[in-house]
């Protein structure tokens, strides 16, 4: 590096705001609604973010623009940040800042990438302590105070961190595929009934001979999770939340925090594969499954659904039934709540499901288990790929590597 100036993320900035206050939807009408939960995860899919109704004076005000930065300022993902890199009709919900870097003053890539990285989070942990409500003003995200290379040196670490992100989305897309193609698989069988053989297959009282109604509440059992604080320092096991399970059927583990062993009974709350999580707070009915094992736990705005008998029903299948809009819908419109909705164990158990018979079943998981361990491999190749990104940047903004 041939040289740089200290300044800090406001002084590059050509306006600092906070997002819009409005109520998400998910009717396709008016922008994106970007908020934390959707930048909290990985990468960031527009296409699982919901919309916002807004007046066309504020939309000029509050839109979006490829090259602005967006940070969390509030919650357990305080100071998470995320460059918007597509150009999307789009804005941001008030818990979120929007960085604006003046272009004559920066280049809007090498800063977005700056704030994305563990050095800015570890920065604003540090000014806000360890309150168990974390917030950060506008003042204090901006606060940070970084390297800044010259505008060649900055072209040229945003291109070379650039190759990470690439691969981390190409993961993203692969991940977005192996997904959908499980949820068709699931459907055109169970759903549809349109399994191998069916042709032959009488139907009596709406289901296919041999086939089973069953009530979840009989084939699992439930447990609510562990109340405690998360950490970001490595004090313990790792503790699943909601929010690492509500934008995705998977769990990306480089991105849950810890649980402080103090007062935690390990052995009782402790994730095992085939374990079933589903939330039963703000967002109900959201579920995920423990595929690997992991020294982790779970917390108390979760409920964990242990099948009684995983050889008489696999907990793939299960998830899969969970994670279809038949149940989902049930949840959406079952649980109270008018402005935070929440579920209890019962309501969560409280739905009939189709059982088919084991030989399909059978074939069903050899089917959806490959693509399933596929997803967890371009998930830790990914996780890899952001570690080494996150290692790298403060080498080349140091000049420790030569750009």
């Amino acid at each position: 590096m041939t040289g740089g100036t200290r300044t800090t993320l406001s002084d590059v900035c050509e306006s600092v705001r906070y997002g819009y206050t409005a109520s998400a939807t998910t009717e396709p009408r008016g922008p994106r609604f970007l908020r934390i939960t959707d930048i909290a995860s990985g990468s960031l899919d527009w296409d699982a973010v919901p919309y916002c109704q807004i007046a066309e004076r504020d939309m000029e005000r509050f839109r979006l623009l490829v090259g602005d930065i967006v940070v969390a300022r509030t919650g357990a993902t305080v100071g998470c940040g995320r460059l918007i890199r597509e150009s999307v009709t789009a804005v941001c919900a008030s818990y979120l800042v929007r960085f604006r870097v003046d272009p004559n003053k920066a280049e809007p890539g090498f800063v977005g990438r700056v704030v994305e990285s563990q050095l800015y989070r570890k920065f604003v942990l540090s000014q806000i302590g360890g309150s168990a409500q974390p917030n950060a003003s506008a003042p204090v995200l901006g606060s940070f105070e970084f390297n800044l290379p010259n505008r060649h040196e900055q072209m040229r670490i945003a291109e070379i961190l650039a190759t990470y992100d690439g691969l981390i989305e190409n993961n993203r897309r692969r991940i977005a595929l192996l997904e959908a193609a499980a949820r068709l698989l699931y459907r055109e069988w169970f759903v549809h009934f349109r399994f191998p053989g069916h042709e032959q297959v009488k139907f009596i009282d709406g289901l296919p001979e041999g086939w089973q109604r069953r009530y979840l509440g009989d084939v699992v059992t439930t447990q609510y999770g562990h109340t405690a604080s998360a950490s970001d320092q490595e004090v313990g096991p790792k503790f699943v939340r909601g929010t690492d399970i509500n934008k995705r059927s998977f769990v990306d583990w480089s991105t849950v925090p810890y649980c402080p062993e103090q007062g935690l009974d390990f052995n009782k709350y402790a994730l095992l594969p085939g374990d079933i999580l589903v939330i039963r707070m703000a967002d109900p009915g959201k579920v995920a499954i423990i595929e690997k094992p992991i020294h982790s736990v779970f917390a108390s705005y979760l409920v964990r659904l242990k099948i009684r008998d995983p050889g008489e029903i696999p907990p793939i299948y299960m998830f899969m039934t969970l994670m279809d809009e038949r149940y989902q819908g049930f949840i959406h419109s079952s649980s109270g709540g008018a402005t935070r909705k929440s579920a209890s164990a019962k309501l969560l158990t409280d739905f009939h499901f189709a059982q088919p018979p084991k030989v399909l079943l059978r074939r069903f998981v050899e089917q959806v288990t490959p693509m399933r361990k596929m997803i967890t491999k371009l998930v830790d190749q990914s996780s890899a790929a952001a570690q080494a990104r996150d290692l790298l940047l403060p080498r080349l903004m140091n000049g420790e590597i030569e750009v």
